[in-house]
């Protein structure tokens, strides 16, 4: 699994107009499901996601995780996370777990972080509009073959 982590003062998810998904202050988090990736993958970043300590505490130093603070999370599906691009011009996406998979990890994902947090999420396979006021910004790329060291 691949996933972008940005701080976020604001984020949302539109989808045909409708807003089907935002959050506060707290996590926007862009999510790639591979083929293979298993709900380890999706519980090792979970547990990482959740305790990330990039918030400022009182003295202006990023100490304190999304937990901390109680802010939220909006995840959204994003198979273009898995591009292949290294040949030609026009990216692959063999790379990404077949739709059903996909899917049911990144339900998982979100309830796995929904236990903690509040937690809202796009509608995977949809085209969606992603509104991320992004905070810092702080970005963070984070795959989960690198977490569990495969």
């Amino acid at each position: 699994m691949i996933a972008v982590i940005q701080r976020v003062s604001e984020a949302s998810v539109t989808v045909d107009g409708e807003t089907v998904g935002r959050c506060g202050e707290g996590l926007c988090v862009l999510l790639g499901v591979a083929k293979g990736d298993t709900r380890e993958d999706a519980d090792a970043l979970s547990h990482k996601i959740l305790n990330l300590r990039i918030f400022t505490d009182d003295a202006g130093k990023m100490n304190r995780s999304v937990l901390d603070i109680g802010g939220g999370m909006l995840v959204v599906s994003n198979f273009t996370l898995l591009a292949a691009y290294k040949k030609g011009n026009r990216p692959d996406y063999m790379g990404a777990a077949a739709p059903d998979e996909a899917k049911a990890l990144y339900e998982y994902f979100a309830d796995s972080c929904r236990l903690f947090i509040p937690v809202e999420c796009g509608v995977f396979g949809a085209d969606m509009k992603v509104d991320i006021a992004n905070d810092g910004p702080v970005t963070i790329v984070m795959d989960s073959k690198v977490l569990l060291g495969k």
